[in-house]
């Protein structure tokens, strides 16, 4: 499977299907990493559509140095951070104090399956970012570590080093409510 790649190249040659098959594969992924970056589904639902948007309008170069996915999640981690520096205060609602959730809670429970991995998904979330998004970049969308560099701008011994904190901060904030994740 290449990610995407075929899709690009057929968006670019003027088949507009190549970008709605690239949205309907990438959608939900995108936004939920993007999630892990500003905190609000409703604004991450917003990136990920400017992140589309994006592609559309520029159609930028995709080097083939990295998978589609990780280019693509580059874009997207980008836009996030536009967003973020042109709002100075983005505010980020508590996930607990959210009364009506349910679209959020819809994609959740169809991209995380089980109660474990629920759980496991609300402890992430207390995590300081950085944290918060290698471990959903590693986990939940099996990126290398190399690609997760990429995606984060970071090099790859500071991938390594965060992933390590970041699993143990992630241990210990599952233990405080008493679960045993075994694969940590």
């Amino acid at each position: 499977m290449d990610n995407g790649v075929s899709s690009y190249r057929r968006f670019l040659s003027g088949d507009k299907d190549g970008l709605v098959d690239i949205i309907r594969t990438h959608r939900d992924g995108l936004t939920l990493y993007i999630f892990s970056i500003v905190g609000n589904m409703d604004i991450a639902e917003e990136i990920m559509e400017d992140t589309f948007v994006k592609i559309y309008v520029k159609k930028p170069k995709y080097s083939e140095k990295s998978s589609f996915k990780t280019w693509l999640y580059s874009i997207g981690k980008h836009t996030a951070t536009d967003y973020i520096r042109k709002k100075t205060r983005i505010s980020i609602i508590p996930y607990d104090s959210i009364i009506d959730i349910s679209n959020e809670e819809n994609m959740e429970h169809s991209f995380v399956k089980s109660e474990d991995n629920i759980t496991l998904h609300k402890a992430m979330q207390r995590l300081k970012p950085d944290y918060e998004q290698v471990l959903y970049l590693v986990f939940f969308e099996q990126f290398s570590s190399d690609e997760t560099a990429k995606v984060m701008n970071k090099t790859n011994r500071q991938i390594r080093n965060l992933l390590y904190n970041a699993k143990k901060a992630l241990k210990a904030e599952l233990e405080k409510e008493g679960f045993v994740y075994e694969n940590l």
